[in-house]
């Protein structure tokens, strides 16, 4: 009896894992959704039994407290990862909300499916695990901004993180809409506040609104770096020296003359 050797056949090659591929496409515990701005991805206290990554549109994170009062903890957008927490060892419930802010597309993630290609693929836990090292910084930027800086200037950097000011590639010309309540709550003070500052911020120059606002990149120059810069210069109220000249001022009133320096200055203001 004779024996055929038949040929080994080549193994057909796996395809390889794209990220990007992974995180557009629906699948295997994995689904794409539509909200509309004002939904919900997920309440507080709800379980946390999946991750969203939003592909496009933005949205909010929001915590209240026992007694009703509601604070927004950041703003997300495309690109970003929602409701990470879920990804624990031990599963537990929602300690914020996740809201549309605009209309939003977005791909849901269940807890497992997550977990499994976090174990399998390491290019995607490399970019999940970078994406949570910016969050944690960005978390302690926010808590030194809290701690350290004033209203104006905490109002100033959202609005330049909004625009996207510092990230590679060109700023966008117009930042996500926004409430003046949302940012009074996210800087830790009044809308009233949040109105004289947006108002003062827009007489020198520093951005546009008519509807929607555009930052320009004079306010990162003179707000938080402390650089006058064009029509920054003469803005003299942002920078502090509109005290100096006040306190020139009070000295005229009670008779104290005031140094040639510091009137100097008042007259390079007028």
């Amino acid at each position: 009896m004779t024996e055929l050797e038949l040929p080994i056949p080549n193994p057909v090659p796996m395809p390889k894992f794209e990220a990007a591929a992974f995180l557009a496409n629906a699948g295997l515990g994995r689904k794409l959704m539509i909200l509309k701005a004002k939904e919900a991805f997920f309440t507080q206290g709800n379980p946390a039994d999946c991750v969203f990554y939003l592909q496009s549109g933005n949205a909010r994170l929001t915590v209240v407290s026992e007694s009703g009062k509601e604070a927004t903890i950041t703003l997300l957008g495309p690109g970003d990862f929602i409701g990470e927490e879920s990804v624990a060892t031990i599963p537990g419930l929602r300690l914020a909300t996740a809201t549309a802010t605009t209309a939003c597309s977005a791909l849901r993630i269940t807890r497992d499916e997550m977990v499994r290609v976090m174990h399998e693929e390491h290019g995607f836990s490399d970019l999940f695990l970078k994406y949570l090292v910016a969050r944690g910084m960005r978390t302690q930027a926010d808590l030194v901004d809290q701690l350290f800086n004033s209203s104006e200037k905490r109002l100033a950097r959202i609005l330049l993180l909004m625009a996207e000011f510092g990230r590679p590639g060109e700023p966008e010309p117009f930042i996500p809409k926004i409430t003046q309540e949302t940012l009074a709550e996210m800087i830790g003070t009044t809308r009233s506040r949040v109105s004289f500052f947006m108002n003062r911020f827009r007489k020198h120059g520093f951005i546009e609104y008519n509807g929607r606002i555009r930052v320009h990149k004079s306010l990162l120059n003179v707000i938080l770096l402390d650089r006058p810069t064009g029509r920054g210069a003469s803005s003299a109220s942002l920078l502090g020296t509109q005290k100096a000249g006040e306190k020139v001022k009070a000295r005229s009133k009670t008779g104290s003359k005031a140094s040639p320096k510091a009137a100097a200055r008042v007259r390079g203001q007028k």
